[in-house]
């Protein structure tokens, strides 16, 4: 039995005897996920056991260094991990901004105190963070925005930022116990001004307004800030260089949100949408499963590459256009195979009007992230290196 062998088997081992049985059974929705932070209200026992066990053996961020809360598993180990969990149904343990996107920002920029404070509690959930990209003017042209901090002196709090603007878009803003944020240092530069200030959502000065979408959920927010102090070293990078920590994090962002494109569910479409009397439709569908299957094997790759260092710049940019196309794409398919039945908005048949909720949802997943149209902007000009790009 070689050592990666040897590592299966203890995997699949502890996994049996520490995932609870509630915890391996499909989401129903999205209040099913586990976003940690201070003010999450756990809808189980076994959510939060299982939560905790997985924390403290460093499993929530597997390839994480164990000096910061994470796993230390090599590649091969983290891959293993993934597929012993899916063979049981295991549900991820914490779904977090924090691991998803701010982690290996931090990872690669951020100072070894910052690393040390922030790291160890998003791995254990403690802590759940909002993104403050997107502005009212400054949404695909995100560089352009216009949030201002200023250095500051208080005489009990010493040199600090004073912070004042406004974020559009800010996912889960309500909810979220910090926030990292793109701010304006300086404006000699458009590019060059940016800094990326990490701050308390619980901060004097601090607000958020949800903003209502056409599915009937609200998990975007506008979040305003009107002279809120930020301590002088809660900056991650250079002052005035936080587009470059920007664009790294904007790549995991895709990344994760190139994910959609996998659906998340063992079923393929065909299996969960059931037979289908329109043979047109039906064919739609079975070309669907085929390209679906095609996009896991690339994902796969993409993300083993990822990991290697070896993935092109402009791949995330790749997949988060094709997975978010795919998306939308399959719910489309399952909103036609549903006939008139899937249209139903609020009964206890259609689980609160689930289908049509989430078809609904998926029209923004051609903006988020970067629109589909940036996207293929720089898939045309990095990968494909087209003239004029």
């Amino acid at each position: 039995m070689t050592d990666l062998e040897r590592f299966r088997a203890d995997t699949r081992a502890w996994l049996e005897a520490n995932c609870p049985p509630e915890m391996r059974k499909p989401m129903k929705s999205e209040k099913d996920a586990c976003w940690g932070g201070r003010h999450f209200v756990f809808q189980s026992d076994a959510q939060r056991d299982w939560l905790r066990v997985m924390g403290e053996r460093g499993w929530t961020v597997p390839d994480w260094p164990k000096d910061y809360g994470g796993g230390g598993l090599t590649p091969p180990e983290a891959k293993v991990l993934k597929e012993e969990m899916a063979a049981i149904g295991a549900r991820p343990p914490l779904t977090s901004f924090g691991i998803s996107m701010l982690g290996p920002a931090l990872l690669k920029y951020g100072t070894e105190a910052q690393k040390k404070r922030f790291l160890p509690e998003i791995a254990r959930g403690e802590i759940r963070w909002c993104q403050g990209y997107s502005e009212p003017g400054a949404g695909s042209d995100l560089a352009g925005l216009q949030t201002k901090a200023e250095e500051a002196f208080d005489e009990d709090r010493g040199d600090y930022w004073l912070v004042n603007g406004q974020k559009v878009w800010t996912s889960y803003a309500d909810q979220a116990d910090w926030i990292f944020c793109l701010v304006r240092t300086s404006s000699e530069s458009k590019h060059g001004g940016i800094s990326f200030l990490l701050f308390d959502m619980e901060s004097p000065g601090v607000s958020t307004k949800p903003i209502l979408l056409i599915s009937g959920y609200s998990p975007f927010c506008e979040t305003f800030f009107d002279d809120v102090k930020v301590p002088k070293d809660q900056v991650v990078g250079e002052v005035d260089k936080g587009w470059d920590v920007a664009k790294y994090l904007l790549g995991h962002e895709r990344e994760m949100i190139s994910g959609m494109g996998l659906g998340g569910a063992k079923l393929t479409l065909g299996e969960s949408v059931g037979p289908v009397d329109d043979p047109l439709l039906a064919a739609e569908i079975a070309d669907f499963d085929v390209d679906a299957l095609a996009f896991a094997a690339m994902s796969e790759k993409f993300i083993d590459e990822l990991k290697a260092g070896q993935a092109h710049p402009a791949m995330p940019s790749m997949m988060k256009y094709a997975g978010t196309e795919l998306n939308k794409r399959r719910h489309e398919l399952a909103m036609a195979a549903g006939g008139s039945d899937a249209l139903e908005w609020d009964s206890d048949r259609s689980n609160g009007g689930k289908a049509a909720r989430d078809w609904l949802r998926t029209k923004a997943n051609s903006i988020e992230g970067g629109t589909s149209e940036i996207q293929l902007g720089i898939v045309a000009k990095h990968i494909l290196r087209l003239p004029g790009a």
